[in-house]
């Protein structure tokens, strides 16, 4: 890469930071040249992505609507995940995404807010969900004063609401993020400084009447060069361009051929470079559509030439101010997408198609928009319908020189359109330093030293597993309890207190402007820190899991316990990861690489945590617990039933610890009846026995207890009761582990008698509703009555007010 200081500063703040930078520049300064160079240099696994399939494939890249499987049309901010809208990610892009550290996103001015938050969303959606992008870091390349964003004015009025206007820079995402603007300065398709001032004038909407003059010096009306002289017409709309092509191309009095591309597998006619159909005769005027790869470099994207001679397999072209003819062979272009090597983590660009055609296409004329990225020795500039921003920019920039550009109409004030926005976004960009570059590099590397010793995630994991015991605590092992407080009480002493205080010292260790890395003093402390770290969470957490038996009957909180554990155990190795790294030191790219080989492997890796091998730490009996198991599994089966229903996971856990011996003792084991007795007691027994004989086991005599038959309390009489001492009915059914609606029932057999009103229970607008319905509709059910009066009246409601009609009948109202 040629020496240029915003170049080298903009390709510094990509390799040794983590901030989103929008490298900008007037047509002309190298901008594409900088992304293949990248590319082939930056150790950073990238992604190439951009906003049609024309700009994708002359980048390298994807367009961004197949790489997110972005669906047409507007985003609204936060709606996605809520709706259920996008589409399900295969395992392999899922892994892509969680593996990058830097996406590139070409031709930036084009690209919508609403679309780049929609980016946001994937990547939150498989990365860190708390982190702009996912934590990935962005290279966001383009002119705002070229092409912009293209609104449809039914999208804006959804969108407007949301954003001030649609150019990328109002992305909410981006806006929570220190993007850096870079703009590079030096022009390398114009020479002629005169010419680049008048450029300038253009691009930044300071057009006065003397930089009209100056300009409309090039129009020269009825120019009517001749075919030989290379001129090419710029015009706004792709039917002008068409018209012109083909009345020049049937003017040429002499034989067409027709060369026909070949397209395999997966190339999307909006991708294809070139036309499909080729069509052309001796003296029609061709532009290279390709760089020629050959060490000869005898054609470029945008040259203009004339056809001299068509063979079978050649297409010959003279070149304006060349002696030699170039044999123009057909060439391929490919359409890659991304991929992980599973060996290697790294992002890889994998051929899923090809287009090959000779890559000429006819050039007496093309549209502006077409034009982007293209330079041209001679162009005639019919700019006088421009409609779009930045169009009439676009189209003067395509020239290399002043003399070689043409106007085919004046140039009026009202046909260059700036957008005072990105005006004014222009102005409040300020370009970075080497200082500025210089903090950046310390805060990404501080960053990634206070992510090492933060261990958030694994308490949050903690957190869950504790919570979900809570609420599902009747149907958990009751250990389960006991050892996840373990755990917790030696990870919080060994572990998380530790790093919080080892936070700190990092703090009081780190050098206003030094980078971590160079600073020896803190290196020493992160690699004994890092080894101790990586012993104790070894010891304290994934060495104490296996002991922690999350088995359960309930299908849907054994999944969720299951989910927990598969986080929680790979948030460690992660962990462990990083932390066997740095005990030999510090080093930002080293860490950014182990963080996402370990991060892609768990994802790939089976479910790291298997419940069963808790039951021997934490079950008196494993074997007769498994035999229980066992049969209580296959017995479920056989009957084709759920297995709690055979014999609930807590009745198993109390077998095994008392050891019942006689029909009698079974029956004093919770959950299993007088019923379940008759049915399988003779079969648990049996199991039960026979360990015990295998295993010596002496059992001593149950004393079954005296059942007195306690006296009936009258349900309904406590909710009254209750209700009259001041009571809510949620209150009531909150104290008595009832349903509010159990609640009501109850209260509302006392209406009949007199002993609450109604209106206690139900609000007048209600009652009103009901009794105006029943006395109208006579000899409806109730269910009927229910289903007509909606979701709003509830069958407590109907009895309510059903019961008030009794009473009054009763009392002759």
């Amino acid at each position: 890469m040629e020496q240029n200081a915003q170049l080298e500063l903009a390709f510094n703040f990509v390799q040794f930071t983590d901030r989103n930078i929008f490298l900008t520049g007037k047509a002309g300064t190298g901008k594409t040249t900088f992304l293949h160079h990248l590319k082939k240099s930056s150790p950073k696994r990238m992604t190439v992505v951009a906003p049609t399939g024309v700009a994708a494939i002359n980048a390298g890249g994807v367009t961004i609507n197949s790489f997110f499987q972005l669906p047409f049309g507007p985003y609204i901010p936060g709606t996605t995940n809520k709706n259920g809208q996008h589409k399900r990610f295969s395992k392999d892009k899922i892994n892509l995404i969680r593996s990058l550290d830097l996406l590139v996103i070409d031709e930036i001015s084009m690209v919508r807010a609403d679309t780049l938050d929609h980016i946001d969303e994937v990547m939150r959606r498989y990365r860190n969900h708390h982190k702009p992008f996912g934590g990935v870091q962005l290279l966001m390349i383009g002119d705002l004063h070229q092409l912009s964003p293209v609104v449809k004015d039914e999208d804006w009025m959804m969108l407007k609401s949301f954003y001030p206007n649609m150019f990328f820079f109002s992305s909410q995402a981006l806006s929570q993020t220190k993007p850096v603007s870079i703009e590079l300065k030096h022009i390398y398709r114009q020479a002629d400084t005169k010419f680049i001032s008048l450029l300038n004038s253009v691009r930044q909407n300071e057009i006065d009447q003397g930089v009209l003059n100056k300009l409309n010096e090039r129009y020269i009306p009825n120019f009517n060069p001749a075919d030989d002289e290379g001129y090419i017409i710029l015009t706004t709309h792709n039917k002008t361009a068409q018209d012109i092509n083909e009345t020049k191309l049937a003017q040429i009095e002499k034989p067409a051929k027709f060369f026909s591309a070949r397209i395999q597998d997966d190339f999307p006619e909006y991708s294809y470079p070139t036309v499909p159909e080729l069509e052309l005769k001796k003296g029609a005027q061709i532009m290279f559509v390709k760089n020629d790869s050959s060490r000869e470099r005898l054609y470029y994207n945008g040259k203009i030439g004339v056809v001299t001679n068509i063979t079978d397999e050649l297409i010959y072209v003279k070149c304006p101010g060349e002696y030699s003819e170039i044999a123009v062979s057909p060439v391929e272009w490919t359409n890659i997408k991304y991929v992980l090597d599973p060996l290697t983590k790294e992002v890889q660009e994998k051929v899923i198609g090809t287009f090959t055609q000779y890559p000429l296409k006819l050039a007496w004329a093309i549209t502006i928009h077409k034009s982007q990225g293209l330079t041209f020795e001679k162009a005639i500039i019919d700019a006088n319908l421009a409609f779009a921003h930045g169009q009439v920019y676009v189209a003067l920039s395509r020239c290399k020189s002043f003399e070689g550009m043409v106007l085919r109409s004046p140039i009026a004030f009202n046909s260059v359109k700036t957008d005072g926005t990105v005006a004014e976004y222009t102005r409040n960009s300020n370009e970075p330093s080497e200082a500025d570059l210089n903090d950046a590099k310390i805060e990404f590397q501080q960053d990634l030293l206070y992510e090492l010793f933060d261990f958030t995630s694994i308490k949050a994991f903690l957190y869950q597993l504790r919570k979900v015991f809570e609420d599902h605590h009747t149907i958990l092992n009751p250990q389960f309890q006991t050892v996840l407080d373990n755990i917790k009480a030696t990870a919080d002493k060994e572990v998380f207190e530790i790093g919080e205080t080892f936070k700190r010292q990092i703090r009081s260790l780190l050098g206003e402007n030094s980078l971590p890395e160079d600073n020896s003093e803190l290196q020493i402390r992160v690699k004994k820190a890092s080894a101790y770290f990586n012993e104790k969470i070894n010891s304290a957490l994934k060495g104490s899991l296996p002991g922690l038996n999350t088995d359960t009957d309930n299908k849907s909180v054994k999944s969720t316990l299951s989910d927990i554990m598969d986080g929680l155990s790979k948030e460690i190795n992660v962990k462990l990861a990083l932390m066997k790294l740095c005990s030999g030191g510090f080093s930002t790219s080293s860490y950014l690489k182990t963080k996402a080989d370990t991060e892609i492997d768990q994802s790939s890796a089976n479910p790291s945590f298997q419940p069963k091998a808790a039951l021997s730490k934490n079950i008196t009996h494993p074997e007769l617990y498994q035999r229980l198991k066992e049969w209580r599994d296959e017995l479920a089966e056989e009957k084709n039933m759920p297995v709690y229903l055979v014999l609930a996971q807590k009745s198993i856990l109390e077998l095994v610890e008392i050891l019942p011996s006689s029909l009698g003792e079974l029956e004093t084991i919770k959950g299993i009846g007088k019923m379940k007795v008759k049915q399988f007691g003779p079969e648990i027994l049996e199991i039960i026995n026979s360990y015990c004989r295998e295993n010596d086991i002496e059992r001593s005599e149950i004393i079954l207890p005296v059942k007195d038959k306690p006296a009936k309390i009258d349900s309904k009489k406590v909710s009254l009761a209750l209700f009259q001492s001041g009571k809510t009915v949620a209150e009531i059914a909150s104290d008595r582990a009832l349903t509010t609606g159990t609640i009501e029932s109850h209260l509302a057999n006392f209406i009949t008698s007199g002993e609450i009103s109604v209106f206690d229970i139900v609000s007048k607008i209600k009652v009103a509703r009901i009794m105006a319905h029943i006395v109208q509709n006579p000899g409806k059910t109730t269910s009927e009555t229910k289903m007509e009066l909606g979701e709003t009246i509830s069958y407590g409601d109907l009895k309510a007010v059903m019961n008030h009609l009794k009473y009054i009948q009763t009392q002759g109202f």
